[in-house]
């Protein structure tokens, strides 16, 4: 728990903020937002941002998340985040903290890429079909269109990075070389739809998570805008 919090801490408070900023600001002077491909790209930038700062957290709650599964012999012990990432940097290095830095970056691209920009997107027909307005229906509408898309386009990836993160070293030689070696191998050995294997499950958290989280950051904003920037 104390690993995914920080996790959230840093790499969304991160990508949501970068992403809202550069939408408002590549957003024309009447307010219209920018056309789907710019959303996309700054949903990528938001999300290699955040993923990289988030990443030691994310290795953090990989590990801890895994410890169980391991053979008493093979377990870290790890009592809390902080506990993971002093030992981790004083046992194995401070490169340590950003390993899979590269494959975590690759998946906020395509995961910010599909959810921000499609929640805007989706936000923005709806509001333009006249059936809704801009309130919690709305919101909850756009966001679990996203979650769907987003499962869907991240979960390969993902599973990239959940290898290359939790592998082991055996004698001497990493499991996997790269995160293409992972694609590679995972779809010769365990069939290309593998890929995708527990996408509802994947999407009953994604789902959730995403009706929250903008649910939320529209709140926010909402609240930000009238409090403050009309102050």
């Amino acid at each position: 728990l104390s690993a995914g919090l920080l996790r959230q801490a840093t790499y969304t408070t991160t990508r949501l903020g970068i992403y809202s900023v550069l939408l408002e600001r590549l957003g024309s002077p009447d307010g219209t937002p920018p056309p789907f491909l710019a959303k996309a790209a700054i949903g990528m930038t938001a999300g290699a941002a955040g993923a990289f700062v988030g990443t030691p957290a994310e290795v953090a709650l990989i590990r801890m998340t895994a410890d169980g599964r391991l053979p008493p012999a093979e377990r870290r012990g790890y009592r809390n985040v902080f506990d993971a990432l002093v030992r981790m940097a004083r046992e194995e290095g401070v490169s340590t903290l950003w390993r899979g830095c590269i494959p975590t970056m690759a998946r906020a691209v395509v995961v910010n890429a599909a959810q921000l920009a499609s929640y805007s997107q989706s936000k923005q027909f709806l509001l333009d079909s006249g059936y809704f307005q801009d309130d919690i229906g709305c919101h909850f509408s756009a966001s679990m269109i996203s979650g769907l898309v987003t499962t869907a386009a991240s979960m390969p990836v993902d599973i990239v990075k959940t290898r290359i993160q939790n592998m082991k070293t055996v004698d001497g030689k990493p499991e996997y070389r790269n995160g293409m070696d992972v694609l590679v191998k995972v779809v010769r050995l365990e069939g290309f739809f593998s890929l995708w294997k527990g996408f509802t499950p994947y999407y009953a958290r994604l789902g959730p998570h995403t009706v929250l989280t903008f649910i939320f950051l529209e709140q926010m904003n909402k609240w930000y805008r009238r409090f403050f920037l009309s102050a």
